[in-house]
Parts: C-alpha cells; sequence; structure tokens
C-alpha cells in the first residue's frame, strides 16, 4: 500500500458535487467550471466567445432566469455574485473543450479529473436505476 499523499489539484467527488442536471443533461455551470480551471469566470466567457464554433449546442447553452432561481432555490442561494447576465452551462464535452481554448496547463490537467468526475456520476446513476 502506497502511503504517497494525494497529488490530485481536486478530489473527482468535490468536482462531481459541482455538477447538477439541467435540461436532462449534466452540466458545470461558467463560474464553477472557471474556478476548476484556475481563470476568472468572464475570462472564460470571453474565449467562449472568441471560440463559439467549438461550442455547438449539445456542448454549451445559457441558462434561462427560471433555471437560475430554480439552481439558487435548490443551493438555498439569493445571489450568485450579482451576476449581470444568465450563465453558461456546459455539458461533458464542452467542459473538455473549454479546457483546449483557454490552454493553461491547469486547465490541461484539471480536465482529466473533470471527465472522471462524470463518469463517476454516471456509473453511480446507472447503479441507481
Amino acid at each position: 500500500m502506497s502511503t504517497k499523499p494525494d497529488s490530485r489539484p481536486f478530489a473527482i467527488e468535490a468536482i462531481a458535487s459541482r455538477i447538477a442536471t439541467l435540461r436532462g443533461e449534466r452540466v458545470l455551470l461558467d463560474a464553477d467550471l472557471a474556478a476548476l480551471y484556475g481563470v476568472e469566470t468572464r475570462r472564460l466567457n470571453e474565449q467562449v466567445r472568441r471560440n463559439r464554433r467549438r461550442f455547438p449546442a449539445d456542448f454549451l447553452f445559457r441558462l434561462t432566469r427560471e433555471e437560475l432561481e430554480n439552481l439558487m432555490s435548490q443551493f438555498a442561494t439569493s445571489r450568485w455574485g450579482g451576476r449581470r447576465k444568465l450563465p453558461y452551462a456546459f455539458t461533458e464535452h464542452g467542459a473538455i473543450q473549454a479546457a483546449t481554448i483557454l490552454s493553461t496547463r491547469r486547465a490541461v490537467d484539471v480536465s482529466v479529473y473533470i471527465v472522471r468526475a462524470f463518469v463517476q456520476l454516471r456509473g453511480v446513476l446507472t447503479a441507481q436505476s
């Protein structure tokens, strides 16, 4: 048995806990994804706008006001930083694509754990059905 400390940048469970289900898709919100990748939300969204063709509708969508209010009530949050624009939701494929447009070392490294978190969550949901 190894006594080597865990060198993962994030526990997969911590990433999985940030994954929400919207429109029948498991997604990460832009602010959560930006935090995982170590960039500001506005920087992530700026790169998405500049590379919009890389994000088809099954990779990324913008939440509606109703979806945001629903999420806020689920998490008992009255405000999410006073955002002026509705957040983006990244599907598993969109989250990986975001790592490619950010091209930071951290984004590349963390993207592996994001994939593993989506896979783990898929396994848990499959086992429950």
